[in-house]
This record gives structure tokens, C-alpha cells and sequence, in this order.
């Protein structure tokens, strides 16, 4: 008997011929609570889509970027930025042979923890509060304490940690 591959087996067979140093979906260290794998998406996929679909990254489109007085509203939010630098996260991630689907996801939520006002923001946070304040701690607490009702996104571990150390 022939078992039939789903779609999700299909994309992490391909995953085999990236990068020694490519992270594969089916090597995942998993997430905080286990879940059944998702017979159409690989792991990454799942965590992209759950970032894309949450409140905290609707919200990006509210935060100013960089305060500058452009003409007309060509202004850009945080959301435009993280929108563009998903776009060079994938590039150079295809272009290294890396998981694009994983470098997504870290891309997509990489400023989900950042304050309104821009830098200017997060440095008045960094100086009222007494631990001081970073935006990619903050990304982390968004996305596993904030986000659904308290729920949290449940993140894979690979996705958790690239939002927590990017630079």
C-alpha cells in the first residue's frame, strides 16, 4: 500500500535541499504547547500566517516609522517597514538557501512589541521604566502573553527567538 504524502509532507520533503544551515519545519524544537501538524502548512507557514492574522500586526499600520515631514501621505509605518523588510528577508534568505518561510515569519513579527512615536517612544519607555524597555522583549510578550485574549500566538521555538534577537 502507497501512502500518499499531504501537502505540508510535499513542502518539508523540498526543505531537504536547502542550506546545511537552514533550519528544515519537520526539525522544529516545537512549540509552547504541542498541536497536531497542519496537513496543508508546514510549522513556519502556520506561524507566519498566525502574525499576519493577529491584532498586534494591524496594528503596526497606526505606528509611525520615522517622524519626517513628507509631502502628501508617503509617510512610512511601522507596518510598511516591516512589510518591506520581510521582502529583503526573503530575498537574501532564497539567495543563502535558508528557509524563507522561517525568516518570514521572524520578519513579520519583529516589531510587533514596538511603541508608538517611533525610537523616540521606546527610548522615553527605556527611561521611565526601571529595567528599561526593548521593543524585541516586548515582541515576545505580544506574541505569547498578549495576543488572543491572553492566549498568545503559541509560536514555534525558531520563530519565538529570531523575534527576541534580531538586530
Amino acid at each position: 500500500m502507497v501512502s500518499q504524502l499531504n501537502i505540508r509532507q510535499i513542502i518539508e520533503n523540498k526543505e531537504e535541499s536547502l542550506s546545511p544551515y537552514a533550519v528544515k519545519s519537520k526539525l522544529s524544537r516545537g512549540r509552547l504547547n504541542s498541536e497536531e501538524p497542519c496537513p496543508v502548512r508546514t510549522a513556519f507557514q502556520r506561524d507566519r500566517d498566525r502574525i499576519i492574522h493577529s491584532k498586534a500586526f494591524r496594528r503596526l499600520k497606526h505606528k509611525t516609522q520615522v517622524f519626517i515631514a513628507p509631502l502628501g501621505d508617503h509617510y512610512v509605518t511601522r507596518l510598511t517597514h516591516t512589510l518591506e523588510v520581510s521582502q529583503i528577508a526573503r530575498t537574501i534568505s532564497r539567495a543563502l538557501n535558508l528557509n524563507e518561510d522561517l525568516t518570514e515569519a521572524i520578519a513579520l513579527g519583529h516589531d510587533l512589541g514596538h511603541t508608538p512615536f517611533g525610537h523616540v517612544g521606546e527610548q522615553v519607555l527605556n527611561e521611565l521604566y526601571p529595567h528599561g524597555f526593548r521593543h524585541n522583549e516586548q515582541s515576545l510578550r505580544v506574541v505569547d502573553l498578549l495576543e488572543k485574549n491572553g492566549q498568545g500566538l503559541n509560536l514555534t521555538w525558531e520563530v519565538r527567538d529570531g523575534i527576541l534577537n534580531h538586530s
